[in-house]
């Protein structure tokens, strides 16, 4: 019987994490390393993909990284052949890659589009970053997991797939109002879809799906945005950056290997009200 450090410890296996650059990609990448996997970083920033991967390799991790554009079919391709040829294997893949208005951004103009104006072209955007390249990039990992019969995707949702937005939050933070944009909840909502989908169509495999849903994540936000959003969470705040990587290093690892379909939802009590 394998030792609990033994299920968590990913050496020997590499990962992909799209929009590893990114602000919760960066907790994941970290994590994965942290656990032994050599990671690729994958982001449409290559310049911040490379950076970051150092970064890892600095701290005595594995890393490399690829400018990615999960949209595009041929970039996925480029992604996969990387991937085999630096390292030999794909084992793991975190698809974080996603449209996600922050409203610690400075571009708050861009979330004052009510509903019944909201334009044509973001909606379109959003669909095919959030829903058709996580498609892509799962396609494309999962034709290599079926080679061996094993594998681990995990698809990172949001608590706004699984109960509408809270306008409310947002009141508070200037005028005109600001609104969580509708393609929000709706391409998240795909993601758990995509995620029954996959896991279900591998059956009789080790190739598993899962989705990993955080809550509100700490980062520069303003204080009443902070206030207003710890008093609906039943842990009282937001989540830190470094609460998501046990999370994802669970998912990945064989500690979760009678996990397959499923929704990990790390989000301070948010959805337990």
């Amino acid at each position: 019987m394998a030792s609990i450090q033994e299920l968590f410890d990913l050496s020997g296996r590499t990962a992909i994490v799209t929009g590893g650059a990114g602000f919760l990609g960066q907790q994941f990448t970290e994590a994965l390393a942290e656990a032994g996997a050599d990671v690729v970083v994958a982001d449409i920033e290559g310049q911040a993909a490379a950076d970051w991967a150092e970064h890892i390799d600095r701290v005595g991790g594995s890393a490399a990284s690829v400018t990615l554009d999960v949209t595009d079919p041929a970039s996925v391709k480029e992604l996969i052949d990387f991937t085999l040829k630096r390292f030999g294997s794909l084992d793991i893949l975190v698809n974080s890659a996603a449209l996600d208005p922050k409203f610690e951004s400075g571009t708050k103009s861009s979330h004052a589009t009510s509903f019944e104006a909201f334009p044509l072209q973001s909606w379109k955007d959003a669909l095919e970053v959030n829903l058709t390249g996580m498609f892509l990039v799962s396609q494309a990992a999962a034709r290599v997991m079926a080679e061996s019969g094993k594998g681990s995707l995990i698809n990172i949702c949001s608590t706004y797939g699984i109960a509408g937005p809270d306008q409310r939050l947002y009141e508070s933070l200037g005028e005109p109002h600001l609104y969580k944009p509708v393609y929000y909840s709706v391409t998240k909502a795909g993601v758990l879809g995509l995620t029954k989908y996959i896991a279900t169509y591998y059956q009789g495999t080790e190739i598993r799906c899962n989705a990993l849903t955080p809550g509100g994540v700490e980062r520069d936000h303003e204080p009443a945005f902070k206030e207003a959003y710890a008093q609906r969470t039943v842990l009282g705040r937001m989540a830190y950056p470094h609460e998501m990587k046990g999370a994802v290093v669970f998912l990945a690892s064989e500690a979760s290997s009678y996990m397959t379909g499923s929704n990990l939802i790390v989000d301070g009590g948010w959805t337990a009200w």
